[in-house]
């Protein structure tokens, strides 16, 4: 098993890029449904199907099986690496993974939720909600590509001050679209 972590490590990768890319769409998706709500018949019925359709498509074929694959290479690279174990590092990175699929799970319940037709978050909400999945994938990637060369404080005020670039960037769309709306 050993031969084979750089062939898992690539796997994850690329991978964890689709899961990525596939979070970031499926709230985008979740953003214009919201959206599509707001809409006159019959463009609301027409919208609200096919973002539902979409939706349902990405997250049965991108984001929820890149999120498997990217699990269980993860897995096996430390299946074969147990030593990373030892990294302080490592369990940092774990628990921003443990987190970022918590998100996972709470949009697939997003999802659900908008099926219905009785989710109630905004899309300004929603946007917030997007850009966490960026803080996770910053923080991740900082951590693996730096280990340990930045003191975890340094880290922790970087995450903090890029959620509050993040926040402040959307706030500021927020405004744009509200002026170019009226």
């Amino acid at each position: 098993m050993e031969d084979y972590y750089s062939f898992f490590l690539a796997v994850h990768v690329v991978f964890v890029i689709s899961w990525m890319a596939g979070l970031f769409y499926i709230l985008s998706l979740f953003i214009y449904h919201t959206e599509a709500n707001t809409k006159e018949e019959p463009a609301r019925s027409i919208l609200v199907a096919q973002f539902t359709k979409m939706e349902a498509t990405v997250w049965k074929i991108i984001a929820t099986p890149a999120m498997i694959i990217s699990v269980l290479a993860g897995s096996l690279m430390l299946y074969t690496h147990p030593y990373l174990f030892q990294f302080g590092w490592m369990l940092v990175k774990l628990g921003f993974v443990a987190g970022l699929l918590v998100y996972h799970f709470i949009c697939q319940r997003m999802m659900k939720q908008l099926r219905a037709g009785n989710y109630t978050l905004n899309s300004f909400r929603l946007r917030l909600w997007r850009e966490l999945a960026t803080i996770f994938m910053v923080a991740i990637v900082f951590i693996v590509i730096l280990k340990n060369a930045v003191d975890w404080i340094y880290g922790l005020v970087g995450i903090m001050g890029l959620a509050t670039v993040i926040m402040m960037g959307v706030k500021f769309y927020k405004k744009v679209r509200e002026k170019n709306n009226h």
